[in-house]
């Protein structure tokens, strides 16, 4: 059964839930288990300092909860580590419930008056009781673009990535700009070079920590590989036989590399 999303937890509640419970920013997974497995509310009812209603999976209630203290009997890991070891439908609603709580953290005051917020009745949003602000959990949109030309990609690290990673390039969003104006931007802030035939790929919620990444393929028209300095690391032309290590497909730049370069074997030219 796909997930369900709703604001408002129905009566009455699903005796079993998918609780997304996080202790100092880190997702709460039980000690020595596999993963996460639905569990009774009454776990971190006596611990909740917040909660949120996320929906329903698989017919059972889900709740974003954020407690003080890892309980005993659970650890508390880096929300990117757990992601990568839950299914999809997990994955996603463990970092729709990250971004959740980090709306909810980040809300508790009115960024107009100081006013301390209240609960939306109805949305998923808070609202500032004096000047009547409404905050709304924040969406910032990125690009990615996988730059080819022939057999080619333009594969590029930035700093943090692991050793000997590298990746499509990908920069968020300027206001009053359309994603294709961006991709064309990025590109050429972050490598120099300029790209048309841009063509849609897919999206995917990445919660670092509110983003959605749009992934765009490019191909490369004109210029030379120039790194920007302290956001590339470095950067270079890749045959598709021959590429450097990639990002799993846990991420959208994953499957985007992988998909692209099936698409590119296939071609005739």
């Amino acid at each position: 059964m796909p997930f369900v999303p709703a604001t408002q937890a129905p009566s009455p509640c699903t005796e079993l839930a998918w609780c997304l419970a996080f202790a100092g920013g880190k997702l709460l997974l039980p000690a020595g288990a596999d993963g996460l497995l639905p569990h009774r509310w009454a776990t971190f009812e006596g611990l909740s300092m917040s909660r949120h209603y996320l929906g329903r999976l698989d017919g059972l209630d889900c709740w974003a909860v954020g407690v003080a203290d890892v309980p005993n009997g659970w650890q508390a890991v880096p929300l990117r580590a757990a992601m990568m070891q839950f299914t999809e439908p997990l994955m996603s609603l463990a970092g729709r419930a990250a971004q959740v709580m980090e709306w909810d953290r980040a809300h508790r005051f009115c960024g107009v008056c100081g006013t301390p917020t209240e609960l939306h009745v109805h949305d998923r949003a808070r609202v500032c009781p004096s000047c009547k602000q409404v905050a709304y959990p924040r969406v910032s949109p990125a690009m990615m673009a996988l730059v080819w030309r022939g057999r080619q990609l333009l594969l590029a690290r930035a700093p943090h990535f692991a050793p000997g990673m590298h990746s499509a390039l990908a920069g968020f969003v300027e206001s009053g700009e359309s994603l294709e104006d961006c991709v064309r931007r990025e590109v050429a802030e972050e490598v120099g070079v300029q790209v048309d035939k841009l063509r849609y790929y897919g999206s995917q919620s990445w919660p670092f920590p509110h983003s959605l990444m749009v992934a765009f393929t490019a191909q490369w028209v004109g210029g030379e590989i120039v790194p920007q300095p302290d956001e590339i690391e470095s950067a270079g032309w890749f045959d598709i036989d021959a590429l450097p290590a990639i990002p799993p497909r846990f991420s959208i730049s994953g499957h985007l590399i992988r998909d692209t370069v099936e698409r590119l074997r296939g071609r005739s030219d």
